[in-house]
C-alpha cells in the first residue's frame, strides 16, 4: 500500500528557511511523479512544486527562485527546500504521487492529476 508522510514543517520567521520531507513507503518503484501543494483555509489549493523519476521539475511561479524540490529515488523521499520564506508561504503543505511521470506542461501542477496524499505539515512564516 502506498503511503505518503510529511515531516520537517514548523514557525520560522521572514526570510528564514526550513526543509519538508516527504517518506513514500509502498511500490513507488515504477515512473512517478511527485510534488508538494499547499493549503490556505478558505482558498484553494496550490500547487508548489513537481518532480519525477526522470529529474524532470517544475515550479510555481509564487516560489520559483526561493524554493527547491528534490528526490532521492533510493530512498524514496522528496525534499523541499523552501528560503526566503515569506507570510504568505504560511500554509498546511502536502506531499502527492502520481503513477507516470509528470505532464511537461503547466497541468502538471494540477492537483487533481494526483491520487495518493499524505495528511500534511504545517509551515508558519511570521514574526
Amino acid at each position: 500500500q502506498k503511503r505518503l508522510v510529511e515531516s520537517g514543517g514548523g514557525s520560522v520567521q521572514p526570510g528564514g528557511s526550513l526543509r519538508l520531507t516527504c517518506t513514500a513507503t509502498g511500490n513507488f518503484y515504477s515512473d512517478h511523479c511527485m510534488g508538494w501543494f499547499r493549503r490556505v483555509p478558505g482558498k484553494e489549493r496550490e500547487g508548489v512544486a513537481i518532480v519525477d523519476t526522470s529529474g524532470h521539475t517544475r515550479y510555481s511561479a509564487s516560489i520559483e527562485g526561493r524554493f527547491t524540490i528534490s528526490k532521492d529515488n533510493a530512498d524514496n523521499r522528496l525534499y523541499l527546500q523552501m528560503n526566503s520564506l515569506k507570510p504568505e508561504d504560511t500554509a498546511m503543505y502536502y506531499c502527492a504521487a502520481h503513477v507516470g511521470l509528470c505532464v511537461r506542461s503547466k497541468e502538471a501542477l494540477d492537483a487533481d492529476l494526483f491520487g495518493y496524499w499524505g495528511q500534511g505539515t504545517q509551515v508558519t512564516v511570521s514574526s
